[in-house]
């Protein structure tokens, strides 16, 4: 009996089998049923045995090992079985394995029958596989892309949501800070609320441009006719206010101005410099200058202390493979240094410029950022 055959004609014994496996898997979900964890089997079983009654070309076949035949128009059942198997709790290694059992049940139950026994069988069993490795693929390209966009959307409800309780917990602390009978450690108190307040808010607003790079909208940057030494000036007396034990040199060559988002290019300064002042070493001061190069304007940042490794230079900007082991004194301190360079490389994309860094012990690490001031 050719494997397609056996396949349609013993349904039942192989979705048994599939079930009986499903049943030894562990989620933190309830139970399903019968139905639940046979989903979508019978329906990969019967695409199964139809590509095997179909004819291909070797090229075709080898393809489809690779997990390369052409994408279906509409979704299939391996893609299908692998979303239900994600709400149902299960992890990728575990949908995997489910295929490996199906593979084993079919292949065990048609050789039991002796049937595998001329050139056509041996065919029929290397078609199979092949046919089983295309829906892995599938079941794990859709569990994939749903684990991600679910991320992507999480992270963009779960910033957005916490805008409002931390709204009122700033709106509560400005109330007591009028209030004259706090006294002089209520007054300290209410202020250091204030500040982890107001640096929790800058991480959502964080989290909200990330979410919104990855859901692919981009970060907003709404250009406006802008004096871009006043923004860095302000952004330099503010981080010297915070970090008093930095000291922070501010050079220019006279206003410079163009079409800029003030906002988000305060952003942008706040984070290269504020990273200098958290990460550099205080026994050297830190040099900002902002200068014009023709149409382009030029800010950099140098300081010195610990240098970036080279070799994590190439994917600093990148958030997923970002660098943040960086603490004067303390090796291996994860600073959470990354998600704001990347931010800032976004905002300084959508102004049409680049930012750059080069970071040696002997001459320091400097953030180089040129913006077109005509755009």
């Amino acid at each position: 009996m050719r494997l397609s055959d056996f396949i349609l004609d013993n349904l039942e014994p192989i979705l048994q089998a599939w079930e009986d496996f499903a049943r030894t898997v562990e989620t933190p979900l309830p139970t399903m049923d019968a139905t639940g964890l046979r989903n979508h089997a019978e329906f990969m079983l019967r695409a199964v045995a139809l590509d095997l009654r179909t004819a291909q070309t070797e090229q075709q076949q080898i393809d489809k090992s690779l997990g390369l035949a052409p994408i279906a128009a509409k979704e299939t059942a391996a893609q299908s079985h692998a979303l239900t198997r994600l709400v149902a709790g299960f992890s990728l290694d575990q949908l995997v394995s489910e295929y490996r059992a199906l593979r084993s049940s079919v292949l065990r139950l048609w050789l039991a029958k002796g049937y595998a026994s001329d050139d056509d069988h041996i065919v029929d069993m290397l078609r199979f596989n092949e046919a089983i490795d295309q829906a892995l693929v599938e079941s794990i390209a859709a569990y994939g892309q749903a684990v991600e966009t679910t991320r992507k959307t999480v992270l963009g409800v779960l910033g957005h949501d916490l805008r409002t309780p931390l709204g009122a917990v700033t709106l509560g602390t400005d109330l007591l800070k009028q209030t004259e009978e706090l006294g002089s450690r209520g007054k300290k108190i209410i202020s250091q609320i204030s500040t982890s307040v107001q640096s929790a808010n800058q991480m959502v607003n964080d989290l909200l441009d990330l979410a919104r790079c990855n859901l692919g909208t981009g970060i907003p940057v709404r250009p406006e006719n802008t004096d871009l030494t006043a923004v860095c000036q302000t952004v330099v007396d503010e981080i010297t206010i915070a970090h008093p034990e930095a000291q922070i040199l501010f050079s220019d060559t006279g206003t410079i101005t163009g079409r800029f988002d003030p906002a988000r290019m305060a952003q942008v300064f706040s984070n290269l410099i504020g990273n200098a002042a958290r990460h550099g070493s205080h026994q050297h001061p830190i040099n900002v200058s902002l200068s014009r190069d023709g149409s382009t304007a030029i800010f950099c940042v140098l300081n010195h202390g610990e240098p970036i490794p080279s070799s994590a230079l190439p994917s600093l900007f990148n958030p997923e493979r970002r660098y943040s082991r960086f603490s004067e004194g303390v090796p291996g301190k994860a600073s959470g240094l990354g998600l704001g360079l990347f931010i800032a490389a976004q905002i300084v994309e959508g102004h049409g410029g680049k930012i750059e860094v080069e970071s040696t012990l002997e001459q320091g690490t400097i953030f180089r950022v040129s913006l077109p001031t005509h755009q």
